[in-house]
């Protein structure tokens, strides 16, 4: 199954782009408009996969304790736009990654006895139920759909869960299947491990729980399908979850469905 083509630079983690996913019979989604990454806290001018990009904007879409820790550094012409998803709710698991992963004993006290897989889920179903996340994603949609703010890379941290929904948003509303979705939710999970594996071994060697470590860094179905759930049961899917957990005004969603496709 057709997932988005990573990009290979030098000194972003996790970029890929989504053009070229199918999007139902004779369609795909547009190549070099919509591209995610993990932060560009590391990016370097000479990282020459980057620089062809023509990048107009970035979307970052970490808390602000994140972005002061490791504030992103933007290819030439592009322009920063913050969409903070975790914002009213800075203390949950993806923002705190890295930390976990320093610190075996904490890790343990928090996450430990199984409680990993469990919080993730619960910080998904945060990510669709909570109103800042909703105006998060509402402004990350609003920056996608004007077409002079592409090409555009949006990021989190690693460019898996915050990232991954939103990737899930543009696909579904572009006309992917779940099937699709899903694959390429997944799809990220080579990148991320090759990024963390030294952080684990050490997370490891220091006596930290295998579990809670991929537990942690991993993309993985559960996680996914909780955000789903959350939405369907709150409401009955994606256009009321458009309509009236993100505001998104008709128009908007139509100028995206429009501009995000062509045929093959």
């Amino acid at each position: 199954m057709q997932t988005a083509r990573a990009v290979p630079a030098s000194t972003v983690v996790n970029l890929r782009d989504l053009g070229g996913i199918a999007l139902g019979r004779h369609r795909r989604l547009r190549q070099g408009i919509l591209l995610r990454s993990g932060q560009l806290s590391d990016f370097e001018e000479h990282d020459m996969a980057v620089a062809a990009l023509g990048l107009r904007t970035v979307v970052d879409l970490r808390t602000a304790d994140e972005r002061r820790w490791a504030p992103d550094r933007l290819p030439a012409g592009a322009r920063l736009f913050v969409a903070d998803v975790l914002g009213d709710d800075p203390g949950v698991t993806p923002a705190r990654l890295k930390a976990l992963l320093d610190d075996p004993d904490g890790a343990a006290r928090v996450l430990g006895g199984g409680r990993a897989e469990d919080l993730f889920a619960q910080t998904y179903r945060r990510m669709v139920l909570s109103p800042g996340a909703a105006a998060a994603y509402r402004a990350f949609l609003d920056t996608v759909a004007d077409p002079r703010a592409r090409p555009l890379l949006f990021h989190c941290a690693t460019g898996k869960d915050r990232t991954g929904w939103a990737t899930t948003l543009l696909l579904m509303m572009a006309g992917a299947s779940r099937e699709v979705v899903r694959a390429e939710f997944l799809a990220v999970n080579r990148a991320v491990r090759a990024a963390f594996g030294p952080a684990v071994r050490r997370f490891l060697d220091d006596g930290g729980d295998p579990d809670i470590a991929y537990a942690v860094i991993e993309a993985r179905p559960r996680y996914l399908e909780a955000a789903l759930d959350a939405m369907d049961e709150r409401w009955g899917g994606l256009d009321g979850y458009l309509s009236k957990a993100l505001r998104l005004p008709p128009a908007v969603a139509d100028r995206l469905r429009a501009d995000l496709s062509v045929a093959v």
